[in-house]
């Protein structure tokens, strides 16, 4: 199983911002630390201030922060709202399986348990959790700024 970009860019914005702190952060800061691109970051972080995982403001003296305490962002949350499907494989989606053998097939249920418990184990994770060592990750991400002390 492997996360779309789109998440993975929501969690990079979210670590971001959760490094930088308080200050407010753009999308080009963030595009340039993690060199990805600009134009992916818009769609992302619109859908995460929607979401109310960050706030933004408009204007020059703009940018963006953290909507809610790092503690409070649930890493199984947040992909559960980033990622369109999870279905693995046909028979676990919405809409009935063409597969002839769906009904008696002991696959399904394995890749159905192996799912929920891939979720169930970033449940267990808050963005406070993997930003626990801001003070290593701030001067690789946040250029022009001192490391905390």
């Amino acid at each position: 199983m492997q996360l779309t970009l789109y998440s993975d860019y929501s969690i990079r914005v979210l670590l971001y911002l959760a490094t930088k702190n308080e200050s407010p952060s753009t999308i080009s800061e963030v595009a340039e630390s993690f060199r990805i691109s600009r134009n992916h970051l818009v769609k992302v972080v619109h859908n995460l201030s929607l979401n109310g995982y960050i706030q933004t403001t408009r204007g020059k003296k703009g940018g963006m922060i953290l909507g809610r305490p790092p503690e409070s962002i649930s890493i199984g949350e947040l992909v559960r709202k980033t990622e369109p499907d999870f279905r693995i494989v046909e028979c676990l989606g919405e809409e009935p399986s063409r597969c002839p053998i769906d009904e008696l097939c002991g696959l399904k249920f394995v890749l159905k348990s192996a799912r929920d418990a891939f979720l169930k184990q970033l449940d267990q994770y808050t963005l406070s959790d993997i930003t626990g060592n801001r003070e290593l990750l701030r001067p690789i991400l946040v250029r022009g700024l001192p490391p905390a002390l």
